[in-house]
């Protein structure tokens, strides 16, 4: 069945301030309920969520509470039903029901990594919509959008004081046709606003600045809530407003005006008791937390905090632990709103007077919490519990967030994980070279590089660096240490990227910059640099080093990420730690150290100086946060946020509604997706003798199958771009070309760690099978494509966990990859896939490759149909006779919508031309 998602809804559309909006009021059932928030201003209404006289009310998790109003507010029969409704107040039945519910979120924000290739989208939409006869101008975001541009900064300069400026210098030279694209997109499309670079991070500028918690749009004051085009959005759960991540393709289906179609999900609650330990960080607590909830499974579900313990976190301490949410695998991990957030909103430098209406709005509603009063606590679809005060400091790695090691136990972790056989904790490394050293000279003094050297550390990334105590932490073991006598060796990269420009002012104000910047942690720029791997060049002795001893050399991040291959192509193991641990293994240079035991180093006067020494007490850190982190810092930052970047000021846009692409630009280009497309549905066909292109083990990540950071000399990117007249450092970043199909069909599969299960060793390559040669993943696809071969992807568990990358989905779809048989799938990814049309298929339940007897050799005929059906079985035909089944993973009939039109933004366009 294939169903008409537009049908009806112009109807009840008009032009307010220049932009569709739904007036869903017309038509609405619920209008019953709706009330003015205060008799004095009777305009400002909201729907009265506690007039709906259910008992079932109250006892819904809070985080539900966002979906049902959202649902309430839009119902109109159409998009959104009363049905609908009724399916999410029934939440403590319907949740085990696999019931499909919409939801249409407050708005949407995106990173210029995913925002470019969306504009792209949007303004090649807008040429197929003019070519099938429509009007271009439809293609217009409804839903508003921040694009905030934080991803393009890289640490090419470090160790220096004007490592900032030069920095930013680079990265207008790099992008300046990227930017100067994103601006035209601002000015041609309406509600859509940019947040230039050298802002910040996105989900800081989001917490600190963008989020409202409650709306106050087009007389209604209802929940905000948001979704982005960055795995990372759940930070702001830590404030109280509900959001999460997904793919570049969902998020243009929202701003076009169209809901979510998600499964309604189950809520665990995440039960928080006690006080943590005074040396104990937000970064411990989190990185505990997500090897827990790993271990207890939350993926496809959303986590929602609740107990006493939770009044004890600070706002940033929460926006910390939900940050992490992707890695743990949940949808959302939501902190409902209390006395503490409106704190924070004062604190902040928000408006008094909308604060005011931001605490009575959510009275009235019944979604403001007070996490001591356990008679607030709703049903759960399952409870866990976590001590705060059984937390240890801690690290995770060395190649995934979820595995936590204690500080204490570092340096025997990572030595039996050399030893360890290749995964995700072994590196199989001979026991007779554990301890081979090299020696290197850098800048004409020698030193030496073993096993465990760290070179790379960065406090960077959104996760860390939005949170004061851990920065000012940071901050005073850097005092200390400086006082104390203690340096950090001049080769390793050292960096410190704020989330924003007030993060710079309170270090500033407090006096610790200057010791930061003594151990070679000056500001190198204000965007995610390391944590997406734009951690720029080691220095060439450095690297020689490393590839002469083949060795296990080190990053340690205030990340979120550190899968393979991610943070830099020569540090085989990264580790995430809290920005004072970050400091404090810089100092140590090597991860094979026991804080406990062995000293950081030597004073003058031959005193060993401990960890502990120079650890800063919770006291000490809170009383400096008291003292700088003031509204004022929040205010100034903000007010000319959007006007301060000079560079940016300059940039000259094109003022055309449609987009005059350039055949010579190596970074904008009109992508093939709509070439051919007609307003007539073409009937899916069954897939006949696909190929294997790539066959997976468990836990592919986007980074593996599109990788952002450099692009090798040796690759097929390379080699187009070096046809296009580039030099290497012209190349610049897969990320930053995103808006380039040509470099991203070539880049995808591209990362040099992927292990592909048909060769022995890692890289992006692949048997060509109907010649048996051994080929650039790209260079295979081609020939399979002009030989009119389809092509699958075989993979195990987890399959595209990590960033959400559209282009993760998009790429392989230009390679020719019509399904994917896989284990399980990563939630954001999943959804990509449909989003393009490529079919993903899962094993049934105790069945994967290996027990069906598959060696990805043979071809693979799928069968596809005719009355398709949501989850639905369907027949795999092999070649060599063997038949078996698997469940097609379009989970909702929205899904299967998508599917028959080929994808969601084919969707868009024929409905938008009709």
């Amino acid at each position: 069945m294939v169903f008409d998602l537009m049908q009806g809804q112009k109807k009840y559309c008009k032009e307010i301030k220049g932009h569709e909006v739904s007036l869903t009021t017309m038509s609405n059932p619920f209008i019953k309920i709706v009330e003015p928030l205060d008799a004095k201003q009777p305009l400002k209404k909201f729907f009265n969520l506690s007039k709906l006289g259910d008992v079932r009310y109250a006892r819904l998790p809070f985080s539900i509470r966002v979906l049902l109003e959202a649902a309430i507010r839009n119902c109109d029969e159409f998009l959104v039903k009363k049905e609908d409704v009724e399916n999410i107040l029934n939440w403590k039945v319907m949740q085990h029901k696999n019931v499909e519910v919409p939801f249409k979120p407050a708005r949407v924000i995106l990173q210029d990594f995913t925002g470019v290739p969306a504009v792209v989208d949007f303004a090649a939409m807008r040429d197929a919509v003019k070519k099938l006869g429509g009007d271009p101008e439809k293609i217009n975001p409804i839903c508003p959008a921040d694009l905030v541009i934080d991803h393009s900064i890289q640490v090419d300069f470090n160790r220096r004081s004007d490592s900032l400026q030069k920095n930013q210098d680079l990265e207008f030279e790099r992008n300046k046709e990227r930017f100067e694209f994103l601006k035209w997109g601002s000015q041609a499309f309406k509600n859509m606003r940019i947040i230039p670079p050298g802002s910040g991070i996105i989900h800081q500028v989001n917490l600190e600045y963008l989020a409202r918690v409650v709306m106050d749009q087009d007389g209604y004051y209802y929940p905000d809530s948001v979704v982005g085009t960055d795995s990372h959005t759940t930070m702001v759960d830590g404030l109280g407003v509900l959001g999460w991540g997904v793919g570049g393709i969902e998020a243009e289906a929202v701003m076009l005006g169209q809901p979510i179609s998600m499964v309604l999900p189950e809520v665990v609650g995440y039960k928080l008791l006690g006080n943590p330990q005074p040396l104990v960080t937000s970064t411990d607590i989190v990185l505990t937390i997500t090897k827990h909830l790993r271990q207890v499974g939350v993926v496809g579900k959303f986590v929602e905090f609740f107990g006493p313990g939770v009044a004890q976190l600070s706002i940033a301490d929460r926006a910390t632990i939900a940050n992490m949410c992707p890695e743990y695998g949940a949808t959302a991990a939501y902190f409902p709103v209390d006395d503490i957030s409106i704190g924070y909103l004062v604190q902040t430098g928000r408006d008094k007077e909308k604060v005011l209406c931001t605490k009575k709005y959510l009275e009235a509603v019944g979604m403001l919490r007070d996490f001591k009063n356990s008679s607030q606590d709703p049903d759960f679809t399952q409870v866990v519990e976590l001590d705060l005060h059984t937390v240890v400091p801690c690290c995770s790695g060395p190649k995934r967030p979820q595995d936590k090691v204690a500080v204490s136990d570092m340096k025997k972790d990572f030595e039996t994980c050399l030893g360890a056989k290749q995964g995700f904790k072994g590196f199989q490394i001979a026991p007779d070279r554990h301890n081979s050293v090299i020696k290197f000279n850098f800048e004409g003094c020698d030193f030496e590089l073993g096993h465990g050297s760290v070179v790379i550390a960065a406090i960077t990334s959104c996760t860390n660096t939005s949170n004061p105590s851990v920065m000012l932490g940071a901050g005073l073991l850097a005092k200390k240490a400086v006082e104390a006598g203690l340096t950090v060796k001049p080769y390793i990269k050292t960096s410190l990227s704020p989330g924003s420009g007030v993060v710079t002012y309170y270090l500033r104000e407090s006096g610790v910059m200057r010791y930061l910047s003594q151990l070679g942690f000056d500001v190198v720029g204000y965007g995610c640099m390391t944590c997406i791997g734009n951690s720029g060049p080691l220095p060439d002795s450095v690297v020689e080093a490393i590839i002469q001893g083949d060795l296990v050399a080190v990053g340690v991040l205030s990340g979120n990420r550190n899968f393979e291959g991610r943070v830099h192509p020569n540090t085989r193991a990264n580790y995430l730690a809290s920005p004072p641990l970050v400091i404090a293994y810089a100092i140590a240079g090597t991860v094979r150290i026991d804080f406990e035991k062995e000293p950081l180093g030597i004073s003058a006067s031959g005193k060993k100086i401990f960890l502990k020494d120079i650890w800063p007490t919770r006291d000490e850190i809170q009383a400096v946060e008291r003292q700088f982190v003031i509204p004022g810092m929040f205010k100034e930052v903000y007010q000319k946020i959007e006007t301060v970047n000079e560079s940016w000021n300059a940039l000259d846009a094109p003022s055309d509604k449609l987009y005059t692409w350039n055949p010579k630009s190596t970074y904008i280009k009109s992508p093939p997706f709509f070439d051919g497309l007609t307003l007539a549905l073409q009937t899916p066909k069954t897939i006949e003798d696909a190929y294997v292109l790539l066959n997976f083990g468990d836990s592919v990540t986007t980074d593996h199958i599109s990788p952002a950071g450099n692009i090798a000399r040796n690759s097929p990117a390379a080699r187009y771009l070096t046809s296009r007249g580039l030099t290497p450092r012209e190349f610049n970043s897969y990320g930053s070309r995103r808006g380039n199909d040509a470099v991203m069909a070539r880049g995808t599969f591209a990362n040099i760690r992927l292990v592909n299960k048909f060769l022995d060793k890692q890289g992006p390559h692949t048997i060509h099978f109907p010649s048996g040669e051994t080929l650039d993943v790209f260079d295979a696809a081609e020939r399979y494509k002009q030989a009119g071969h389809p092509l699958i992807v075989l993979a195990g568990k987890e399959y595209g966990a990590g960033s959400s990358r559209d282009w993760a989905a998009k790429g392989p779809f230009l390679l020719g990859v019509k399904a994917v048989l896989a284990e399980s799938y990563e939630r954001i990814h999943r959804s990509n896939l449909v989003g393009m049309g490529v079919i993903p298929l899962q094993y049934l339940p105790g069945e994967d490759a290996r027990t069906l007897g598959l060696t990805g050799k043979e071809r693979y005929t799928i069968v596809i149909p005719e009355n398709l059906k949501p989850q639905m079985n369907i027949q795999i035909k092999l070649d060599t006779g063997k038949t078996f089944h698997a469940i097609m993973r379009f989970d909702t009939d929205v899904e299967l919508t998508y599917f028959h039109n080929g994808g969601i933004l084919n969707y868009m366009i024929r409905k938008m031309a009709s």
